[in-house]
């Protein structure tokens, strides 16, 4: 049995990078175009043995195409790769793979009736004679989840796991196997603050062991603390690279959207003394929140702060009907809610924009104008009548409310970048002219440009009188977003942080410290004021 790579589980390594040698993998003037349109245009770049190398920059920036390239996914329109040297054609993803190349994709690309291992042994099975050796391929499995901090079992099913889990799992696949160049495309975009810690340190252990990581990803305090260099793209063109000391996140940030960015956040706005337009009492969900009660009023952002798996999602997925739950009482624009489905909540003024929105929020084989309507048929195609001009009025009107930024208005939502899907998305959610609005995770995977334009539409939607619920992971957004921030742990509603308590100390102390829980009142006020 092949054992692969031993990793880590924690490791302080220091560069063992050698630039005097040939680069493990390069690229000679690359530049990537279909038909007409160039999206990557004359990139430069090396990745040496031992380097963990960043790539950044806005979505669209070109930076998937080129990981597609260097990973065999796609072939150049021009330029060449070189690997120890040597210039190289990988036919395919599987001859880069071959190669020591791997790519560990954003998508999940994963088979959910398989188990874990399965998955990973999928089209290199163990053998022990006529047999698949299960048992030393649940025993390798073990082995790779535990060295970078997964939390699941060999046994599992896929499709049964939370979405951190199956993207732990799918860089445990790109693992299994020694690699001389690994390439890491937002490996840590759905993961809670210990997996990520966790993987970071595999990325430390794969460098000390000499392996070149190109490393993506929008977090740029990740970069910050792993990179030695960094190279920016914008708009499909390199505009240099840098060692890492030499840039602050700010200027990181500045380079990539090409001007200066003086405040991310919006500011502040006074706080609303207004009737709730939500109350919701004591709302319980199966494998979910615990008697979970709340309120939001117009012109309010009201945070939701937890670790992944306190019951954040699964709090308002139950409120939508997604889940099996059931409350005392839940009262909308004054009117009391029985039914709850989401069609039903959208009749009533309540949306839900998802936390997935590949897998549950857009279609992606299918064009943007069904996409954007889906949810208002009975007004863009009244009586069952398919208006199709209809249709594309309101697309041209979103795509200019909200700066989609798309080549032609005809492509299939999976050509978009995630930022400009996340807008598609807010624009769907949004047609039906909702009192309150529900984001989870508003800017998971999404640059720094396309973060601060979700912001503002944010901002406008709470200045105009309605009221925002943010449920969010990044804790800078957290705080920076929310007039309130209501924090859960393991599923309970455990404070309620105001003002100037709305730290990031105090939502990170409120999500993992027990001190002082009551289970008569889950509520303790007992936070600093800045």
């Amino acid at each position: 049995m092949n054992t692969g790579t031993a990793l880590p589980s924690s490791i302080d390594a220091q560069a063992v990078m050698d630039t005097s040698a040939p680069s493990t993998l390069a690229t000679s003037e690359l530049s990537k175009a279909y038909g007409p349109i160039t999206v990557l245009s004359v990139v430069t770049l090396d990745i040496h043995a031992g380097e963990v190398h960043a790539v950044i920059g806005e979505n669209g920036a070109g930076k998937s195409t080129l990981m597609k390239l260097l990973s065999g996914y796609v072939s150049p329109t021009a330029g060449h790769l070189l690997l120890n040297g040597q210039a190289i054609e990988f036919a395919d993803a599987s001859a880069a793979e071959a190669a020591g190349v791997v790519l560990v994709h954003q998508e999940i690309l994963l088979a959910p009736d398989l188990t874990v291992a399965e998955n990973l042994f999928l089209g290199r099975e163990l053998s022990r004679g006529f047999m698949v050796d299960d048992r030393s391929m649940n025993q390798r499995t073990a082995q790779v989840l535990a060295s970078i901090g997964a939390h699941c079992g060999p046994r599992d099913l896929v499709g049964e796991l939370p979405l951190a889990q199956r993207q732990l799992v799918q860089i445990a696949r790109a693992l299994l196997e020694p690699r001389k160049v690994v390439i890491f495309d937002e490996p840590t975009a759905v993961l809670a603050n210990d997996e990520v810690a966790a993987l970071l340190n595999v990325v430390r252990g794969l460098k000390a062991q000499g392996v070149a990581v190109l490393y993506i990803s929008h977090r740029l305090d990740e970069v910050e603390a792993l990179a030695d260099r960094i190279t920016i793209l914008r708009d499909g063109k390199m505009i240099g690279t840098w060692p890492a000391t030499e840039l602050s996140q700010r200027q990181m940030a500045e380079l990539m959207v090409g001007r200066q960015l003086d405040v991310l956040y919006p500011p502040k706005r006074q706080r609303s003394t207004g009737d709730p337009l939500l109350v919701v009492e004591q709302l319980s969900v199966d494998h979910g929140a615990v008697q979970a009660s709340l309120t939001v009023r117009p012109g309010e952002v009201l945070g939701i702060g937890g670790m992944i798996g306190s019951g954040r999602t699964e709090l308002f997925e139950g409120l939508m009907g997604l889940r099996p739950a059931h409350a005392q009482h839940i009262e909308l624009n004054g009117q009391a809610i029985r039914q709850r489905t989401v069609s039903s909540w959208q009749e009533h003024g309540l949306v839900y924009l998802t936390e997935d929105r590949k897998g549950k929020g857009l279609l992606l084989d299918e064009p943007l104008a069904p996409n954007l309507t889906l949810q208002a048929l009975d007004r863009i195609h009244p009586n069952l009548a398919l208006d199709y001009r209809q249709e594309i009025a309101a697309l041209e009107t979103a795509v200019s409310s909200y700066d989609i930024r798309v080549g032609s208005i005809h492509l299939d939502v999976g050509q978009l970048s995630g930022g400009n899907q996340q807008k598609l998305l807010l624009a769907k959610i949004l047609m039906a002219n909702p009192s309150v609005v529900i984001i989870d995770e508003p800017t998971r995977g999404i640059d720094i440009g396309n973060k601060s334009q979700i912001y503002e539409f944010i901002d406008q939607l709470v200045r105009s009188g309605k009221a925002c619920i943010v449920i969010s992971s990044e804790l800078p957004e957290l705080v920076g977003l929310s007039d309130r921030v209501l924090v859960m742990r393991a599923g309970h509603i455990v404070t309620e942080l105001t003002e100037k308590q709305i730290t990031e100390e105090n939502v990170v102390y409120a999500a993992t410290s027990t001190e002082g829980d009551n289970p008569d009142d889950k509520r303790d006020h007992a936070y600093r004021d800045s």
